[in-house]
């Protein structure tokens, strides 16, 4: 058996997200710790940050701050915005990482895949011709080039220049 030897996975593995039952959608904004917890974008209704354990580099996710477990209990002003922060998200990943493509998704409840089932949010994955190879297979292993940090420092310098356009 082959070793891969990769030390900085630990940010990945260890516990990132709180350790209680709270909605990380809900506790983290809160913080205000945004380069802490990759909080990328914040709006007056949504806010953007990087998914803590990404299916490829740039994934990232749109939450609304307000809890609701479904699109059709948000207020017409907070869906409005959470598409305008799409929009804005596939510009700087566009010029950052210049993907082939987007997977663009909500997952609403537990059985369609939610990993946060009480809080919607719009997952956004870039993707590259060539982007799936034999490890997730062969291995079900998934292989992420790039470091969180590496990527949340791209996206942000990204953002805050096309938010000041």
């Amino acid at each position: 058996m082959d070793n891969v030897w990769a030390p900085w996975r630990m940010t990945y593995i260890a516990p990132q997200i709180p350790t209680s039952q709270e909605c990380i959608f809900c506790a983290l904004p809160a913080a205000h710790r945004d380069e802490e917890h990759y909080i990328l974008y914040r709006g007056e209704h949504c806010f953007m940050m990087l998914n803590l354990y990404p299916y490829n580099p740039g994934h990232l996710m749109i939450a609304p701050y307000q809890h609701v477990h479904s699109i059709e209990k948000l207020e017409s002003a907070t869906l409005a915005e959470l598409m305008s922060q799409a929009q804005i998200a596939l510009r700087a990943l566009r010029s950052t990482m210049q993907p082939d493509g987007f997977n663009m998704g909500i997952n609403e409840g537990k059985v369609a895949g939610a990993g946060f089932d009480g809080h919607a949010h719009l997952h956004i994955v870039p993707r590259w011709n060539g982007d799936t190879n034999f490890m997730p297979v062969l291995a079900d292993v998934k292989v992420i080039p790039e470091h969180l940090d590496t990527t949340y420092r791209k996206m942000k310098q990204a953002l805050d220049t096309l938010a000041n356009q």
